[in-house]
Formats: C-alpha cells, structure tokens, sequence
C-alpha cells in the first residue's frame, strides 16, 4: 500500500508497554512497522522517480500522435498501392540500410511503416522508420523507432528514462529496486492500516500527523491492487527477477512460442527472423506474401518481416497488443508463396498469455486511453502517498529527534513458530527477487551497527513495542 515511510499515531514509542496481547498479530506489528518506516525512508526516493516517469510514459501516447501526427497520418485517397510500391519509394528516399521489417497502413488515413537497420547514425537495436503514403507512395518522413509497439523518438526517450534513467543496463537496476520493493511494502502499509482500530482511520474531522495519516492510509488502501499488479508486472522483464521467471515459465513448458522462420516449419522457441536484415522483395514478393496471410486470417495490423537469409521464410505477425489482442503469425515460403508454419496466439501455454496481457497493461496499451488514464491515477496516487509519507516523517519528530524511528529489538517478541517460517520466506522472496534480498540484508546490517553503537553509549533502546493512543 504505502510507498513511502507511513510514521503513524501508534508508530511513536509510548512511555509504558502496552498490556500483552494474546494474538499473533500484536508481535509482528512492531517488526513490520520498523521494517516499513525503513523501507520507505530509503527506497521512497527511487519509487518517486519511477513514479514520475511512470505518469510521464503514460501520457506519451497520446503525445507521440500529436507530435508526429505528419508522419503517422495521411488523407484518405481513393485505393491503396501495392506494398512492394511503397516499399520501392522508401528505398528510393531511404537507399541505406537494409529493410527488416514492413508494417502495412493498418487502417484508413495512417501510413505504411518500412523499417531499415543497419542505418548509420540509428541506434543500437533501433531502426529507422520511412513514413510512406500509402495512396500515393509518397515518403512523409523518417524517425527512428523502437520495440515491438514502434515507439518513436519522443515516447523512446521517455520510456528508456522510465525504465533506467538513459544510464543502460547500470541504470536498470533502480527500476528493478522500485517493483521488487513496491508490492512488499504495499503489503505492509495494508497489514498496519487493516490492524488499527476502526476509530484510528478515520480522515474527517482530524488534523496533523492523524489527518495526513489517515489521508495516506485511505488511498494507500484503494490503490494497493494496483501496486501490487505493477510490481508483479514490472518484474517480468527486470535484469535479475525478470530471468528467474523466464527460467520458472521454462521449466514450466510455459514459455512464449514463436513460428518458425525455417522452410520446414516445426513451431520455435525464439523468433529467427525478427529483427534480422532481409530483402523486401525476395521471391514471390510482399504482396503475395501480404495475401497468403491475409487467407489465413491475419487481420490489420499486421508486420512483414522479410526472410534472413536463403533458407528462411517470410514471417508476417500480428502486432496489435489492444483488447482483444492479435498475436497470430504465419511463415511463408519465398519462392512458392505457401504456407509453412502458423501460430495461433490461442495456443499459447496460459502463463505466457497472461505476461503478454500483463506487460501490455503496465505499458498502458491493452485497453488504450482508458488503461493509460488508470495508470496515469496509480503514478499520481503513488506520488502522493509518498510526500505524506514523508510528511509524517517530519510531523513525527519530538524534541528534535527528526523522524524517529520505531525502538530496535521487535523481532525478539515473535515467537519461533512464527519467526522462524517468516524468516524462510522472506529468504526465498530475497531469493528469486535479489534486489529486494540484498537492500533487505543492508538495512538488517546498518540497523544492528546503529544498535551496537548506541549500546556502547549507554543508550540503547530495545524491544519497546509502540503503542496506540
């Protein structure tokens, strides 16, 4: 739930004890809310950014049709050319590089896409895109692109600062340490608010530290389901989390198929022909290939991508990501035209339709505006929910301790049957997700440091539960 230090009214260290309780929860509450305090001071700042980013790379969609609406839109003429003649003007206008990939005018007034790699001055993993007029062939313009959704200049900027700050794989790592912390602090900003008493929740007729609480608390409740859907997604295509699911979906036999671009078909493990360089009017050529597809049941919008090499096909795929989504893909025999392998995206194992509509929904493209507008509301309540984090940070400072945490020595009041299955399971979470783990284990190191020193100073405070006014 929360994202940022949630300093409560009962969080403050109390004069007395309060009575023992005979529940199991009275024990793990201090734990937690140690845990959570510490949580949000430090990792607050990096979900903050992803946050902002997050707001930023939700509006870009509408954005990047606004900006490039030249290159993305054209009258609508009477009949549409050929695709080999709008991919021949391209490569008049365009002569360098080499063409990977086609994206035929999916629909009346957008132009056809003709994607050349190898491009001097694109991008590593990039392409240029030749913006083509498909009524009268003529180029409108070229941009550089990315991904699989044809992310352009404006929306790539801000999705690679989204995903790692432009600093590369480096900079993937605060990401990563933003979704492997988001959802367990959700859960326990949910476990803290739920276990209050009801009177303690209230927002109306309160002020100070308990209003900006009760604020905090109440949108940290209805966005929790959110929080934890974007943690849980963001992780699929993180650096180290991101490789033991994919490593989990495998041992599964749940791992994403994908068509064959060999003659002899026989469904792959990995695309051979995306991507790849290729010549667009190899064999039977675009058209025929476009209609081969086409009697198979490929609808708009579709993408060409022309054999590697010799002994490879044409693969041409769905790429709509929208509801309902259209992920089919077929390959096609350049020198007869046939059909040589399909791939319906009805036959994919469940866990790799559920990452695909899970990634298309934290990337905002599943439902379009819609799913842009509630991701929009998560980064803003997320941003929220941290400045009255910190905000009760300050407000909870007496006598000028700035901020003053929880007393150290919770974990000593939970019981052994209860800490001891906690603390596996917190080692198998710090397992598979290694970027909560290892910040987990420097917070456990500098808290008992911190608790030794003061020790030797005379002044060490634990195992003071904190109490509830």
């Amino acid at each position: 739930m929360t994202t940022a230090p949630s300093a409560t009214t009962d969080e403050a260290p109390q004069p007395a004890a309060p009575a023992p309780s005979k529940s199991n929860w009275a024990p793990l509450r201090p734990l937690i809310l140690r845990l959570h305090f510490y949580a949000g001071v430090l990792v607050a700042p990096f979900l903050l950014v992803a946050a902002v980013t997050g707001l930023l790379y939700a509006g870009s969609f509408q954005a990047e049709k606004l900006v490039y609406d030249h290159e993305m839109t054209v009258p609508v003429g009477e009949r549409k050319l050929p695709i080999g003649e709008q991919v021949a003007a391209a490569r008049k206008a365009h002569p360098e590089g080499t063409v990977s990939a086609v994206r035929p005018s999916p629909e009346s007034g957008a132009t056809t896409r003709v994607m050349l790699s190898g491009v001097p001055g694109v991008g590593e993993g990039h392409t240029l895109a030749v913006f083509v007029d498909p009524y009268t062939a003529k180029v409108r313009g070229s941009l550089e692109q990315y991904g699989s959704t044809g992310a352009l200049p404006l929306r790539t900027w801000i999705d690679e600062f989204h995903r790692d700050l432009h600093l590369g794989e480096t900079g993937r790592l605060y990401s990563e340490l933003a979704a492997s912390w988001l959802g367990v602090i959700s859960a326990g900003g949910l476990a803290l608010w739920f276990s209050r008493r009801r009177a303690l929740r209230k927002v109306r007729g309160t002020k100070g530290r308990r209003r900006t609480l009760g604020l905090h608390g109440s949108l940290g409740v209805w966005a929790a389901a959110g929080f934890f859907f974007l943690s849980a997604t963001g992780l699929t295509w993180s650096a180290y989390a991101g490789a033991h699911i994919d490593e989990l979906r495998t041992s599964l036999g749940q791992a994403t198929p994908s068509v064959s671009a060999a003659a002899g078909g026989e469904h792959g493990g990995h695309d051979s022909a995306a991507g790849r360089a290729g010549d667009a009017a190899h064999g039977v050529g675009l058209d025929k290939v476009l209609a081969a597809a086409r009697a198979e049941g490929l609808g708009d919008p579709v993408e060409i991508v022309p054999p590697a090499d010799a002994g490879s096909a044409y693969v041409v795929k769905q790429v709509q990501r929208s509801w309902p989504t259209k992920q089919d893909a077929v390959a096609i025999d350049p020198a007869g035209g046939e059909v040589v392998d399909v791939l319906r995206f009805a036959d994919h194992p469940v866990l790799a339709k559920l990452t695909r509509w899970g990634i298309d929904l934290h990337t905002g493209v599943l439902f379009g505006p819609a799913n842009q507008i509630a991701l929009m509301l998560l980064a803003l309540s997320l941003i929220l929910l941290i400045v009255w984090g910190y905000r009760m940070w300050w407000q909870r400072g007496r006598g000028g301790a700035f901020g003053r945490p929880v007393p150290r020595g919770a974990w000593q009041q939970v019981p052994p049957q209860i800490l001891v299955p906690l603390l596996a399971g917190v080692a198998v979470l710090g397992y598979f997700l290694p970027l909560f783990g290892i910040p987990l284990a420097v917070f456990l190191a500098v808290d008992i440091l911190l608790g030794e020193i003061a020790y030797r100073r005379g002044r060490r405070s634990y195992g003071t539960p904190a109490g509830e006014r």
